[in-house]
């Protein structure tokens, strides 16, 4: 992303500036601000830890600057200023986190000099100015514009600081995902940890079960040499039995 800026509610904005209206405008605007949900979604869980809800989520704002807007910009003339979010078509009242704000400097341009007198007006045309006789122009019609130029000089010839403000905003970026990616892994950790005893209460069971099994066999086996023993026993009564009536019915 160009910029990156807070709103005192925490709300994040991501500021886009293309000097050519690049392919799939539409697909890249929804990335930037999909990305710019997830980098907040990082920072509140870094922050937030356990206690985090999507609650802690702000709504995010992609402002897109075209020097030389797409063809569908041209297709309405008379409005540089493009404000989108998602609507639902039944009615539903529900505020989704994303909106976007597309600005064609282009089609700005062509509106005759000075356009209606406001704030919006004066940020778009010290965009759109390009030489010292037009800034001078603005700063009589803007007076407060002057302090901006006068910092934009001196960026200009320090870069430096410009450096130094990014590489914190890096650093702070990088310790909140620090802390986020330590308690995912945490939290991987303990599921983990619950998997397996999971699987040790599962084990347990199957041997539970595989022990009543065996009990089972033990008394089936025990049940079946009962019956053997009293089938033999029914066999020898049987045997003695025969002997016993081919004795009597023998010639003395």
């Amino acid at each position: 992303m160009d910029l990156l800026g807070e709103l005192e509610d925490g709300s994040l904005i991501n500021v886009e500036i293309q000097k050519q209206g690049y392919a799939f405008p539409a697909e890249r605007i929804s990335c930037y601000s999909s990305d710019l949900v997830m980098r907040q979604y990082v920072r509140a869980r870094g922050i937030k830890g356990r206690n985090f809800t999507y609650q802690d989520i702000k709504k995010v704002y992609v402002i897109v600057l075209f020097e030389k807007s797409p063809g569908e910009f041209h297709k309405i003339p008379c409005a540089y200023v493009h404000h989108g979010r998602t609507r639902f078509d039944t009615g539903l009242e529900m505020e989704l986190l994303q909106e976007y704000f597309l600005i064609a400097l282009d089609v700005f341009r062509k509106f005759p000099y000075p356009k209606n007198i406001s704030e919006q007006t004066a940020w778009l045309s010290l965009l759109v100015t390009e030489d010292l006789k037009e800034a001078e122009k603005l700063i009589r019609e803007y007076p407060w514009l002057e302090e901006i130029y006068r910092e934009i000089a001196m960026l200009r010839q320090r870069p430096e600081e410009v450096l130094g403000m990014f590489s914190e905003a890096l650093r702070i970026l990088d310790q909140n995902t620090i802390k986020y990616m330590i308690e995912m892994q945490q939290k991987n950790l303990e599921e983990k940890e619950a998997q397996l005893k999971e699987k040790d209460t599962q084990l347990k069971e199957k041997e539970l079960q595989l022990s009543e099994r065996d009990i089972a066999i033990k008394e089936k086996d025990i049940q079946l040499s009962e019956k053997d023993a009293e089938i033999a026993e029914l066999k020898k009564q049987l045997k003695n039995r025969n002997s016993s009536d081919r004795s009597a019915h023998s010639p003395r």
